[in-house]
Formats: structure tokens, C-alpha cells, sequence
């Protein structure tokens, strides 16, 4: 799943629109809740070695947040990463380039929706 197609099912499915936040940084897109305000995805576009890959190319990401044990066992498989920019205990980071099935990020994004949707109450 590219960027395009990623950014169309967001907005189709849970009827969000991204907003971009950072005027230094116009190709980062945020999809959060009308509700709470919360973020479940972010889009960016960053070089490899901000991951700690080699090279400057500029490959398309997308953090979500999941829960710390799958985060854990995420890391293991490829096209997933700590979370750029963001916890790396709640958020990871898929690189958007084929390597994860669009099944797995449809759910990944799905579970952080989720994760993300409701206030919780502190006691």
C-alpha cells in the first residue's frame, strides 16, 4: 500500500481527513479523532537513515500506535521499525514500500483507532 492509497482509506473508512500540522514539514499527515482529538496515524516522508538504514533515499512511513507486546514482536518482522519521532514502547513504524501485505496495516491501523478512540477515566 502506497501513501495515496494508505491516505483514501483512512479517509474512507473511519471518515477522517488528515491535517497537516508542521508548516517546516507539508508532506506529514496526522489522522486523528473528531471525538477526542486523539492521533491513531501518522504519514511522513523521511530518509532511510532516520530509521538506521543506510542511505539519504526519502521512503514514506506510517506510525501507529499499538499495543508494547506486539510492538515487541512487531520489530522482528520486515518493513517494521521503532516508531520515528514518537514512544517506541506504544508506536511503531511501518515503512510503506510492499514489504508489509496492506491486510496487516489495514488491521494495525484498525487496532490503533481503536486503542486511540475512547477518554480514558483516571481514577
Amino acid at each position: 500500500m502506497d501513501r495515496e492509497q494508505l491516505m483514501e482509506f483512512i479517509s474512507e473508512e473511519y471518515s477522517v481527513y488528515g491535517d497537516y500540522p508542521w508548516m517546516k514539514s507539508p508532506n506529514y499527515v496526522v489522522y486523528r479523532h473528531r471525538s477526542n482529538r486523539k492521533w491513531f496515524a501518522i504519514i511522513m516522508d523521511i530518509s532511510e537513515s532516520k530509521l538506521g538504514l543506510e542511505g539519504e533515499r526519502i521512503i514514506d512511513i506510517l506510525n501507529i500506535k499499538c499495543d508494547p507486546l506486539l510492538v515487541n514482536s512487531l520489530l522482528y518482522e520486515k518493513g517494521f521499525y521503532p516508531a520515528y519521532h514518537m514512544n517506541k514502547k506504544n508506536w511503531i513504524t511501518v515503512i510503506l514500500d510492499g514489504v508489509v501485505d496492506d491486510d496487516t496495516i489495514k488491521w494495525l491501523i484498525d487496532m490503533s483507532y481503536e486503542s486511540t478512540r475512547k477518554n480514558k477515566v483516571k481514577k
